[in-house]
This record gives C-alpha cells, sequence and structure tokens, in this order.
C-alpha cells in the first residue's frame, strides 16, 4: 500500500528516559507515517517495552519530544485511533468469566461513554473486528477454554474494535504455536495492505515477516533504523546479537498461509 510521507503519526526528536537511575532510552529520534509495517527488535531490556509506552503516553520521557499526528501527545485526544496489544495479555486467567463476545465488546468502551447504551453501529464493529480476526465462531466460547492463538487474535480483535487507524503490538506471540503464528501473520498483513492499517509490533521473531515488514527499528537504548529489512534480516550477527529466534530466519512464503 502508498505509504503517505505527508505528516508524520508519530514524530519523536532527541527522546531520553532514565528509570532508577538508570538510562533507558538515549537520543531517539524517529518518524512513522501513515501505513506503514515496521517491527522492532532489540535485546531485553533494551528499551523497546519503554518507547511503546511513551508513544501511547503511558511513560513520560525525561526530555526531548513526542508528536501524534502533529499534535504534542498532552494535546492528543483521539486515543481510539490507536488500538494497542500489549504483552502477556492473551495469557488470561482460565477461570477469567467472559466470553469472547463480552471480550471483544470491551473495545468499544472508548469509543464511547462506558455507561452509554450498546449501539448498532457497536454492533456493527464487534463482529467486523471478529471477523477480521476470524473468531466470530468463537464469540460465545468463554475466553479460558481458548488455544493461545485463538486467545491472541481474540484480543487483536478488542483492540480493532475502535476501527483503529494504528495498531501497536508488544511481542504478540507469547504462547503461541507455530501454526497459529503463520496465521496471525497472515492476518496482519492483510490489515495493513486491505484495511490500510498502519502496524507496529515488538518481536523477536521477525525472520518469517520479512517480506511484509517495510522497516525494522532496532531498539538497544539508542534506535538503527533499516529501511531493508529482508537484507538485514540474513545476517546471522543480527539473531546473535538482538534475540531474534534463529529457526526464524529465514524466506516467509506467501502461500504458507
Amino acid at each position: 500500500m502508498p505509504i503517505d510521507f505527508k505528516v508524520p503519526i508519530f514524530d519523536v526528536k532527541n527522546l531520553n528516559f532514565s528509570a532508577r537511575g538508570q538510562q533507558i532510552l538515549t537520543r531517539i529520534s524517529l518518524e512513522i507515517f501513515n501505513g506503514e509495517y515496521i517491527a522492532i527488535i532489540g535485546p531485553n531490556g533494551g528499551g523497546k517495552t519503554t518507547l511503546i509506552r511513551i508513544l501511547l503516553g503511558l511513560n513520560k520521557p525525561k526530555s526531548g519530544e513526542v508528536k501524534l499526528y502533529g499534535k504534542k501527545i498532552k494535546d492528543f485526544k483521539e486515543w481510539w485511533k490507536i488500538g494497542y496489544v500489549p504483552q502477556r495479555v492473551s495469557l488470561v486467567d482460565e477461570n477469567f468469566p467472559a466470553t469472547v463476545g463480552d471480550i471483544v465488546k470491551m473495545g468499544r468502551v472508548s469509543k464511547q461513554n462506558f455507561f452509554s447504551r450498546f449501539s448498532h453501529a457497536d454492533k456493527t464493529a464487534v463482529e467486523d473486528a471478529m471477523k477480521k480476526m476470524d473468531v466470530l465462531n468463537l464469540k460465545d466460547k468463554m475466553i479460558g477454554t481458548l488455544s493461545g492463538g485463538q486467545r491472541q487474535r481474540v484480543m487483536i480483535a478488542r483492540a480493532l474494535a475502535s476501527n483503529p487507524e494504528i495498531l501497536i503490538l508488544d511481542e504478540p506471540n507469547t504462547g503461541v504455536d507455530m501454526v497459529s503464528q503463520k496465521r496471525f501473520y497472515a492476518l496482519l498483513s492483510r490489515l495493513n495492505k486491505d484495511e490500510k492499517i498502519t502496524i507496529i509490533f515488538i518481536t523477536h521473531d521477525v525472520g518469517v515477516i520479512a517480506d511484509d515488514i517495510g522497516r525494522l527499528f532496532t531498539i538497544n537504548q539508542q534506535v538503527t533504523i533499516c529501511n531493508t529489512p529482508k537484507e538485514t534480516l540474513s545476517c546471522d550477527e543480527m539473531s546473535a546479537l538482538y534475540g531474534i529466534e534463529t529457526h526464524s530466519i529465514r524466506q516467509h512464503k506467501h502461500h504458507e498461509h
């Protein structure tokens, strides 16, 4: 899909962040544009999740500037435009008393007052989100009875229920088998190409989608931006240096869906 390079969705300039006396991010500057498909990799403790939390306004940087859609983060109000799937979100308690439909409905709350009536538009959006992630047939199942791959798709459907323009995922494949991962990556690619959703995600398993990624950000206190992920990911040193699973450094064929 064509990338819109006019105004960046995220515009980060000279960002610094420290916690408990330790420098986590140093002089981070980057731009993310509408329609991009970006993977973020890096060693554990390198600052990947911290960067995402700053982009979402959940952590405040020590210095530097973050703009969303051209607005300073403190002035940005349209948070429904961003769907966020945090780490380990699919590892829910098996006894959690909610159906798949209940979970996905929660994604509409950001669009409305919590106590307002669930409208026809809300119902349609929830069903569409479940269809996109291929979980509509599970809507009456209890979330705790599902496999890791099914839960993963349900949690992404919840993020899609507000019809976001951006989807941010933090290591979404935790506890998910390889077959489910391939299906998941195919769905992500479709969201980017067909639904025109900007995708940003943290992963250790980036080799399997080298063909789909537009750019690769390596975060290890500082940022390295790579515009040719396929060439970079074929390098064994990347695997050793940044903790990518070596079995996944291979070309991903699109017919494996």
